[in-house]
């Protein structure tokens, strides 16, 4: 496919397994932690083009590896088995 490709709303939340309101809330930079997923306005239609998708995910991924580990919780081990009952 190409990159130039223009993606629907439901396309994008079928590539990244999420639902249509998440897609628009991460367009609209309401997704705290998470930054702004560019997106062209056609009328009230919003589209993302596949490159753009491409380099706001890798984006997204390098500023997850920066950020430093979650402190251990208890209920973080038990989340992972660390604890049976």
């Amino acid at each position: 496919m190409a990159s130039s490709e223009i993606l629907t709303i439901r396309e994008v939340a079928a590539t990244l397994r999420c639902s249509r309101m998440h897609i628009c809330n991460l367009t609209n930079g309401r997704v705290a932690g998470v930054p702004r997923l560019p997106a062209m306005s056609l009328g009230r239609r919003k589209v993302v083009r596949r490159s753009t998708l491409e380099e706001w995910m890798r984006a997204v991924e390098e500023h997850r590896a920066m950020l430093p580990p979650l402190p251990e919780t208890a209920a973080g081990r038990m989340a992972k088995g660390a604890y049976h009952a």
